[in-house]
């Protein structure tokens, strides 16, 4: 019997997807363990660029909550820079990776991580907001979405648009004047993984979690996504993964013990 939270599966998933001697943009949290979990074992030459400016640093473990731009993501950074100039660098091509969370997804790509409800001055709810987010969903050549995967998630159209995907109000990024052939690029969830088709532009499964079904996926959702030919079934976490996160990157289960448990045999 394998034991994993679906945390540790979105984080393993999203980690194999990263290319070596690539750069990513990272974000807070979860994020973060990616890129270091990606760095110990897949890609040991890419290059973390952080929001509010380091270039490169050297990985620090184990993983510290409220450290961003502490000593953890600093250490021997090969620059630190202002936010303006690290979001410059995501607009003049440089970052091939973003990674970014999501309280709602549409069809298109485009999510909400701003607030839940149709009055933005009194919400249902409200949360931090961007930060980076739209900057990353715009510029950086191809973003992961990481997102729990629940059916008031999955939404015809998001209360509020956050982060740019590839059709917006009927329009595509590039009549919006984004740069082409950027944005949303793979949707990994806690029970399975998306792509976006090339003609429609629209959300498509191309997996699923070892243990669910297809139609298990698609009836957790608000729409019906397109689906692949061919889905295939994606693997639970490794016990190296596994290893490396619980004693090496996150000891202390601050991001990887959130979440719903799974068991496989």
């Amino acid at each position: 019997m394998k034991e994993f939270t679906d945390t540790e599966f979105m984080i393993c998933q999203a980690a194999r997807l990263l290319e070596d001697n690539k750069t990513v943009f990272v974000g807070w949290g979860m994020p973060q363990v990616v890129a270091l979990l990606a760095e110990k074992l897949y890609t040991p030459n890419i290059t973390q660029i952080f929001e509010f400016g380091a270039v490169g640093p050297q990985s620090r473990l184990p993983f510290l909550r409220g450290t961003m731009g502490g000593p953890q993501n600093t250490y021997r950074s090969l620059q630190w820079c202002s936010m303006a100039l690290a979001f410059s660098y995501a607009q003049a091509g440089y970052i091939d990776y973003g990674m970014l969370g999501a309280a709602q997804i549409d069809r298109y790509g485009n999510i909400n991580s701003t607030m839940i409800g149709e009055d933005y001055e009194k919400p249902k709810k409200r949360f931090p907001g961007s930060g980076g987010g739209n900057e990353v969903a715009s510029y950086c050549w191809k973003t992961i979405i990481v997102m729990s995967h629940e059916k008031r998630r999955f939404v015809e159209r998001c209360d509020f648009i956050t982060s740019p995907g590839h059709i917006i109000d009927g329009k595509s990024r590039e009549e919006l004047g984004l740069p082409r052939n950027t944005g949303p690029w793979r949707v990994i969830t806690s029970k399975a993984m998306f792509d976006f088709d090339e003609k429609t532009k629209e959300l498509r499964l191309i997996g699923v979690l070892k243990g669910f079904t297809v139609e298990e996926v698609v009836d957790d959702m608000g729409f019906k996504p397109k689906i692949a030919d061919e889905v295939v079934e994606l693997e639970p976490p490794t016990e190296e993964e596994l290893r490396v996160l619980r004693e090496e990157i996150d000891p202390y289960g601050l991001i990887i013990r959130k979440g719903r448990i799974i068991k496989l045999d």
